[in-house]
């Protein structure tokens, strides 16, 4: 009987660690100059995380999340399930970076995001752009279309 209730115990207490073990993606983000020097006088606070899954159905296919003054994000409670997700962040002024991670039942995937500064005299122009393929800024991006009927 002892054993039994035991045996038992170690089961639930295993559900709540597994039930606690969500997947999540979250980590850092840091400014760094064209040299790979951090960036003073400004913060990565209101930079955008884009998380999208690209082996989901549409309506669970993208999440984001927004860094806080101390370069820290996470995506939301129950916002990322099992899959291939690419995770793109970019700022104004910075080179965006997009990393793919693959996130299983209970994954946690932690990144440490370095995004580079743009030389003034080396920022890309749509105006100044000769064709269409000049006006694509962030080539990486993923493109996310409704399925045709």
């Amino acid at each position: 009987m002892r054993e039994a209730r035991l045996v038992l115990m170690m089961l639930a207490a295993l559900g709540l660690l597994l039930g606690g073990c969500a997947p999540k993606i979250y980590g850092t983000v840091q400014l760094v100059d064209p040299n790979m020097k951090p960036v003073v006088g400004e913060s990565p606070a209101g930079t955008v995380v884009n998380m999208i899954n690209t082996t989901a159905a549409l309506e669970k296919a993208s999440t984001s999340a927004t860094v806080d003054e101390k370069g820290k994000f996470e995506s939301p409670e129950k916002g990322v399930g099992p899959g291939t997700w690419k995770v793109e962040v970019g700022r104004i002024g910075y080179v965006t970076e997009t990393v793919t991670v693959e996130i299983g039942g209970h994954t946690r995937k932690e990144l440490d995001i370095r995004l580079r500064k743009i030389v003034e005299g080396q920022r890309r122009s749509i105006q100044g752009s000769r064709s269409d393929e000049d006006k694509i800024i962030n080539p990486g991006e993923v493109n996310i279309q409704p399925p045709m009927m």
